[in-house]
């Protein structure tokens, strides 16, 4: 677990710092969604000086939305093994429908027109093909199951969850949005990240702010689910803790930084190697399972890219991967090699032939795989000094100092770049081989967490509610326009969906999405007295 002593205080978004005031038309502008004449609550309290909870509801069910049955494609490809998607193009949406109709269905062709990024959308992202305008899930699941009787496949949703550009106009919500603002000129407390006991785990958000004492947390940065992707909890991404490199950045990605200076949104690499007996040796990776890089972006080597490619794990069958006692009880088992290197850092053992085992206190180890096996055995000595060095670098190619007062945790796509919307799904590897992708994730509307610095230097967190009819969540367009809607000068989406929580005062704000509850996650962001 990480805590520091940071000079940052919550934005304030209040209308009224002592207590709580429900507001219907408050003199800061309402959130860019929907018509403008839409009804807008504020519920504003003071959780600690310089804290501030604003919970936002805005807009109405919107009566000519509802629930739909949306097919999965089969693909025209030559590839018989690529699957079915939500798009595709209108010869292929085109047959998909016919197949329905011939068994008696009535589906509906639709374009889907997407609102420009920075770097991506604009124009249309293809062609989908539903069934039905139902008043509950259950009728379209009904519908659904005659879409499979016809040999096709696909899920039901709600078309308030849509984000086409007429949409961002015309849907009337509704949307609950919740704003934690950290005012440097009244906070005295700490504003920090954890991951908890051990990067090689989850925890809730909740439970993270339970085990520091934290008076407010939200989710933070993206991390490994699936043990096929590596270690569950690690960081997808860059982690600095107490000023303590402990997951290695996905290379060129944003980061949220809290430090010193205040609150940034920056882009990283880095450089790590280990050095023996006048012999160097490039490090691949930090505290993961060697061979699988979730969200890729690391070394030229990787396949199938060296570029941020989000929810895919590159591979790499031949890695050096560095250990701390951050990663967690034991390092991972496996095939390979594995130094162990002590705090005065000598090399105390060494497993030829497997790897896995305990860290030593204050020490490091080092795993091998692959071609790095031979070299790794051929610098390392029982008894002789091993140096492990890694290094944090900016978008310049120069070392980032890192205090104990510093904290990074990694997220995606930026949102804002000098106080203007600049939403790079592209650069920050949401742009894919197919549109299906970034149809869900960008396009869309799900619960999203954002964070960023405002136009006075305060901190803000947000979270938007997602996946059901009481709060429609956010497109990342959409999620861009409610960060500049605040003043922020810099933001970036961090980890959404069913990871979106935001804990106060030992109760769950929201409505975490997943139908199992509050997920757990990588690491948190918390807020302390």
């Amino acid at each position: 677990m990480t805590l520091r002593r940071l000079g940052l205080s919550a934005l304030c978004l209040s209308l009224t710092l002592g207590g709580t005031t429900a507001i219907a038309t408050p003199p800061v502008p309402h959130l860019p969604l929907g018509p403008g004449g839409l009804t807008e609550t504020r519920d504003t309290r003071t959780l600690q000086p310089g804290v501030t909870l604003t919970t936002i509801v805005r807009g109405h069910t919107d009566p000519n939305a509802g629930w739909t049955v949306e097919v999965a494609i089969p693909s025209t490809s030559p590839d018989p093994d690529t699957p079915a998607a939500a798009l595709s193009d209108r010869a292929g949406a085109d047959k998909a429908a016919a197949k329905l109709r011939a068994a008696g269905l009535d589906p509906r062709v639709e374009e889907v027109p997407t609102p420009q990024l920075a770097d991506a959308g604009g124009g249309s992202l293809g062609y989908r093909v539903r069934l039905g305008l139902l008043g509950t899930k259950a009728e379209a699941d009904a519908r659904r199951t005659k879409v499979i009787a016809a040999g096709l496949n696909g899920s039901s949703l709600y078309t308030g969850w849509d984000g086409e550009p007429d949409d961002l106009a015309g849907s009337t919500g509704p949307w609950r949005v919740q704003v934690l603002t950290i005012d440097p000129k009244k906070f005295r407390g700490t504003l920090d990240a954890t991951y908890g006991p051990d990067v090689e785990a989850r925890e809730t958000t909740s439970t993270l702010a339970t085990l520091t004492g934290a008076t407010a947390a939200v989710n933070a940065g993206f991390f490994v689910l699936d043990p096929k992707s590596g270690a569950p909890g690690d960081p997808a991404g860059v982690g600095v803790y107490d000023g303590r490199l402990v997951s290695e950045p996905t290379n060129g990605r944003p980061a949220l930084v809290l430090g010193p200076r205040g609150t940034s949104v920056d882009r990283f690499a880095w450089r790590g190697e280990l050095r023996a007996a006048g012999k160097i040796l490039p490090l691949d990776g930090l505290n993961r399972v060697p061979g699988l890089i979730r969200n890729c972006g690391g070394t030229a080597d990787d396949l199938p890219t060296a570029k941020p490619l989000h929810d895919v794990t590159c591979t790499d069958p031949d890695e050096l991967i560095a250990y701390d006692e951050s990663y967690g009880a034991a390092t991972p088992s496996g095939p390979g090699a594995e130094v162990i290197v002590n705090k005065r850092g000598i090399v105390t053992a060494i497993r030829p032939t497997t790897r896995g085992g305990a860290i030593p206190e204050g020490g490091r180890t080092v795993q091998a795989i692959g071609n790095l096996v031979a070299p790794l055995l051929a610098t390392a000595k029982v008894g002789r000094p091993l140096s492990i060095r890694s290094v944090l670098l900016d978008e310049r190619g120069r070392p980032v100092p890192l205090t104990p007062r510093t904290t990074i945790v990694n997220g995606g796509p930026e949102l804002i770049r000098n106080g203007q919307i600049h939403a790079t799904a592209a650069a920050d590897g949401m742009v894919q081989s197919t549109p299906s992708f970034y149809y869900g994730w960008v396009h869309k509307r799900n619960p999203r967490t954002i964070a960023g610095v405002d136009d006075h230097g305060r901190t803000v967190l947000i979270t938007a509610d997602g996946r059901n009819v009481n709060s429609l969540g956010l497109s990342i367009a959409e999620a861009a326009a409610v960060a500049k809607s605040f003043h922020l000068t810099e933001a970036l989406n961090l980890d959404g969906g069913g990871s979106t929580t935001m804990v106060a005062n030992g109760n769950i704000l929201n409505t975490p999405s997943d139908a199992t509850g509050e997920r757990p996650v990588g690491d948190a962001l918390i807020i302390r007295k």
